[in-house]
């Protein structure tokens, strides 16, 4: 059985620091800017700036977070059978 609660904060705190490390990068050094331009796509507001790191932090904590509780639950149930 997994822990859907700490399997998704697991998760959104990897995803989270991931958006922001990147987005922190690609403002000093352009690192990883094609994938973070096709993120901005997916994240409404999200954009490659110092605002962009809170930004993506929480936009990637929050998505990987409910994707991952979602996974857990489902795999839980799916045990169960």
């Amino acid at each position: 059985m997994l822990d859907a609660k700490k399997f998704g904060l697991a998760g959104g705190i990897l995803w989270g620091l991931i958006m922001a490390l990147c987005t922190l990068l690609a403002v000093y050094t352009d690192y990883a800017e094609s994938f973070l331009i096709i993120m901005s796509s997916v994240y409404p507001g999200y954009t490659i700036s110092m605002t962009g790191v809170v930004v993506g932090l929480v936009y990637g904590f929050v998505d990987a977070f409910v994707g991952l509780f979602i996974f857990a639950w489902i795999y839980n149930r799916l045990l169960k059978r």
